[in-house]
């Protein structure tokens, strides 16, 4: 099995929908099997992407009016068999990111060489930037992060699996090393702490992960590093976040 991906933080704030149309642009001309997108939170910036994107035939989404469901998208350019969504308790303190009902969109994609499973998440944002064991928002992530671990887990593991998006956790952190332990996940960075946020918008790190089961192999870079130019002429960056792309090469699991 191969497949080559893509997870994006999309950044639903200022001129999405510009954005969203020349990130439709970039990728329908890409070669990317699947693309796990998120803040995709209007259902007109969706509707675009389904309108530019048309090689993607199969789009997973969770409605929930007015909004996306956890602002998940996944395209697809192959059949996707099953999708499920699992839900984040909500956990104080009270933010605006509640109205999103953030999760996980679980789907099962039929490849050329066999099934993967892909596994695209947002967690809460820490509004403190502060991991340490007693701030409140490291410790709704932490809580996040289990019920994922318990999601993943329930996926057979002959099942070939990738889990990717923006975790807002550091990749050096404790929570997620504890997540990696517990789902046998493994990063396929290696620890590498290069930032996936946009150092020029604040100094956050590594908080975008792409998360394999073992049996799979990934060589992977960050893009979408460079400016792009929008509709009338101006230039700007594509998101807040970097995108990180991957090539994942398995065996024969996961073919029933």
């Amino acid at each position: 099995m191969q497949a080559r991906v893509l997870t994006f933080n999309t950044l639903f704030r200022g001129e999405a929908r510009a954005r969203a149309g020349v990130l439709a642009e970039t990728i329908e001309r890409s070669d990317y099997d699947v693309v796990c997108l998120q803040e995709v939170i209007s259902w007109r910036v969706l509707g675009l992407l389904r309108r530019v994107a048309t090689s993607y035939p199969h789009v997973a989404y969770t409605p929930m009016f007015p909004l996306v469901r956890g602002g998940l998208v996944t395209l697809s350019r192959h059949p996707v068999t099953r999708r499920h969504f699992r839900a984040y308790v909500p956990a104080r303190p009270a933010r605006p990111e509640w109205l999103l009902s953030k999760g996980a969109l679980f789907t099962r994609i039929r490849l050329p060489g066999g099934h993967l499973t892909v596994v695209n998440t947002h967690l809460s944002a820490n509004l403190d930037m502060d991991w340490s064991p007693s701030n409140v928002y490291a410790q709704v992530e932490k809580a996040e992060l289990h019920r994922l671990a318990a999601a993943v887990n329930q996926i057979p593991k002959a099942e070939p699996l990738v889990a990717m998006g923006d975790f807002n956790v550091p990749r050096d952190s404790p929570y997620l090393a504890e997540f990696v332990s517990s789902t046998g996940l493994r990063d396929v960075f290696g620890g590498d702490t290069e930032p996936t946020f946009r150092p020029e918008y604040a100094e956050i790190g590594a908080i975008d992960q792409l998360l394999v089961r073992p049996g799979i192999e990934a060589k992977t870079r960050l893009v979408f590093k460079e400016k792009v130019r929008l509709p009338g002429g101006r230039s700007a960056v594509l998101s807040d976040h970097y995108g990180i792309e991957a090539d994942l090469t398995a065996g024969g699991a996961g073919e029933a």
